[in-house]
C-alpha cells in the first residue's frame, strides 16, 4: 500500500508537469481501475481454488515487475505513446494491489474473534492501518519525486518491495486456507440481497470520493500554489503531498476508531445497519456544502482553498466511518464458506466506483471546474445512502 499511494502521486504530478490535461491524467489511471475491476472479480475464485497465500504473493511480485517496467519510460516518446506505456503498466500495479488487498480481507473472516465485536474491530484496524500507510506513501511519493527524481524514486520503491516479498516468503504463518478444486468461477456472483446492495452502495460512495480526489482538487492546488518554476514545483509537489498524504491517513486513523466511535461492542448487527444509512446521509452534506461555496467564489480565493482543505477533512472523516461499516457488514454477511468470492465481488464493485469516479474527476474539472466536480460527488454520495437503506438484518440475527 505504501508503494500504490506513492506510485499514483508520481505519475499524477510528474505527467502534469509534461502538460498532460486534466482528461489525459484521468486516462492514466483509467486502466489501473479497469485493472481492479476484472482482477476482484476473478481473484475471489481463484484465492479459493489456489489459497490465500498465493494470491498475496502474487499481487507483492506483480506490483515489484510493474515499477520496473514504468522506469523503463522514455521522455522521447510521444505524448499517446507514454499514455498507453503508463495505462498498462497502471493497470498491471492495479492488478497487484488488488490481489494482495483481497487476500488480507478475507483472512480477516477466518481469524478474527467472533465474539464482543471481534469482527469489526479486526477488519476496521486493518483496513484503517492499510489507508494510513497508503498516506504515508503520498507524501513519500512527492516527497522522492522532488528529490530522487521519477526513475530514480520508481526503482528504489521496487528495491524495497521486492525485499519484503523475500520477507513474507520466508516468514508466513500457517492456518490460511489452501484452496479447494471443486471451486467454481459461476459462485462469484453473490445470491444474497444485502451483498448485491452494498456492493451497489459501495460504486457510489467510492465514485463520490474519486470525482475530487484522482484529478481534481491535486490539480486546483497545483495551479493555486505553484507559478510553474521548479522551485515553485518542488514547494506545490510537498503542499499537495503533504495535504493527500494527511487526508488518506485521517481517514484510516478515523476506520480504526470507527467500533469505539461507533460503540460497536454494545450494538447489534441491526442497529449497526441503521446507522450505515445515518452516516451516508450524513456524508452528503460535506461536498453539497462545498459546492455551494465553489459557486459563490467563482474563481480560485484564499478562502476558497481554505474552505476545501477544512471540507475534505471533514468529508474524509465521515466517509471513513461509512467505509468501515461498509467493510464490516459485507463481511458480516458473507458466509465463511465463500467468503473470498462476497469480498471479491464487493470489492470488484468498489473498484468499479473508483473507475467512475477517475473518468468522472478529469471530465468534470476540465468542463465545469469546482462546482460540477464538487456537485457529481454530492449526487454519488445521496445515491449511496439511498442503495444503503435496502439493506436489512439476516434472518438469523432477529429477535
Amino acid at each position: 500500500m505504501l508503494s500504490d499511494g506513492a506510485l499514483r502521486m508520481l505519475v499524477l504530478l510528474h505527467f502534469h508537469t509534461l502538460g498532460f490535461s486534466p482528461v489525459q491524467l484521468a486516462y492514466l489511471f483509467v486502466l489501473y481501475e479497469i485493472a481492479g475491476v476484472v482482477t476482484n472479480l476473478c481473484a475471489g475464485w481463484i484465492a479459493a481454488r489456489f489459497g490465500l497465500a498465493s494470491t498475496l504473493y502474487a499481487g507483492l511480485a506483480l506490483q515489484v515487475l510493474a515499477l520496473l517496467a514504468l522506469a523503463q519510460l522514455d521522455p522521447s516518446w510521444t505524448v499517446a505513446a507514454s499514455v498507453v506505456f503508463v495505462m498498462l503498466v497502471q493497470g498491471a500495479s492495479g492488478v497487484a494491489k488488488d490481489l494482495a488487498k483481497m487476500s488480507s480481507k478475507s483472512a480477516v473472516k477466518i481469524l478474527a474473534p467472533a465474539q464482543d465485536g471481534g469482527l469489526f474491530r479486526w477488519v476496521a484496524l486493518l483496513t484503517g492501518s492499510k489507508n494510513m500507510v497508503k498516506g504515508a506513501g503520498f507524501l513519500l511519493g512527492t516527497g522522492l519525486l522532488a528529490t530522487l527524481g521519477f526513475v530514480w524514486a520508481v526503482l528504489g520503491m521496487a528495491a524495497i518491495l521486492a525485499a519484503i516479498l523475500l520477507a513474507v516468503l520466508i516468514a508466513m504463518p500457517s492456518g490460511l486456507p489452501r484452496g479447494r478444486k471443486g471451486a467454481k468461477f459461476s459462485d462469484v456472483l453473490s445470491t444474497s440481497a444485502n451483498v448485491n446492495w452494498l456492493s451497489a452502495a459501495r460504486v457510489f460512495l467510492f465514485g463520490a470520493r474519486d470525482v475530487w480526489f484522482v484529478v481534481g482538487i491535486p490539480i486546483y492546488f497545483y495551479a493555486v500554489l505553484s507559478d510553474g518554476t521548479t522551485a515553485s514545483n518542488r514547494a506545490a509537489f510537498f503542499a499537495i503531498g503533504t495535504f493527500m498524504a494527511g487526508w488518506i491517513i485521517l481517514y484510516g486513523l478515523v476506520q480504526a476508531n470507527a467500533p469505539r466511535l461507533l460503540r460497536a461492542r454494545t450494538r447489534g448487527h441491526a442497529d449497526l445497519i441503521g446507522a450505515a444509512r445515518g452516516w451516508g446521509w450524513a456524508l452528503a452534506v460535506v461536498p453539497a456544502g462545498l459546492t455551494i461555496a465553489a459557486l459563490i467564489a467563482g474563481a480560485p480565493q484564499m478562502w476558497l482553498t481554505a474552505t476545501l482543505v477544512v471540507g475534505l477533512l471533514m468529508f474524509g472523516a465521515i466517509f471513513a466511518v461509512n467505509s468501515s461499516l461498509h467493510s464490516y457488514l459485507i463481511l458480516s454477511f458473507s458466509k465463511a464458506e465463500r467468503v473470498t468470492m462476497d469480498v471479491g465481488f464487493y470489492y470488484m464493485a468498489n473498484a468499479c466506483g473508483r473507475l467512475v469516479g477517475t473518468l468522472l474527476s478529469g471530465m468534470t474539472y476540465q468542463t465545469g471546474g469546482l462546482p460540477l466536480m464538487l456537485g457529481t460527488a454530492t449526487g454519488m454520495v445521496v445515491l449511496s445512502a439511498v442503495v444503503v437503506g435496502r439493506l436489512r438484518p439476516e434472518p438469523r440475527e432477529i429477535g
